[in-house]
């Protein structure tokens, strides 16, 4: 990985820590890869953060049936579920793969650099 993506993906790695909506899987796996630059954990603290990144980043479509459901319901509240369904309808359809909150936002930035941080 060069020092340019390096820098990339801890800058977005720093704003997922801070992201209200992150898990503390995710986190944990974040603050873990930061900690191992430059050791010789880094490729293994680098493999676990990727996969934990791909499991943790919310699907669209995943994010409307969440927020049309129950559970979606006892998270957001009975009148923000529709907002925030409705917002997830909006940003699919202007080709949004992926939920926007914040940490699916720095998720979706640092996996775009997948490659470069596996190399």
């Amino acid at each position: 990985m060069t020092k340019e993506v390096q820098d990339y993906v801890a800058e977005k790695t720093r704003e997922l820590l801070g992201a209200f909506s992150c898990c503390a899987e995710l986190k944990a796996a974040g603050q873990a890869w930061l900690d191992a630059l430059g050791t010789a954990d880094e490729a293994q603290a680098t493999q676990t953060y990727i996969e934990e990144l791909e499991e943790d980043i919310m699907p669209v479509e995943s994010l409307i049936a969440f927020a049309e459901s129950e559970g979606g319901a006892k998270v957001f509240g009975p009148e923000k579920t529709k907002e925030v369904a409705a917002h997830a309808r909006e940003i699919q359809a202007a080709g949004a793969r992926y939920c926007d909150c914040p940490a699916c936002a720095a998720a979706e930035a640092i996996l775009s650099k997948k490659e470069e941080l596996l190399s």
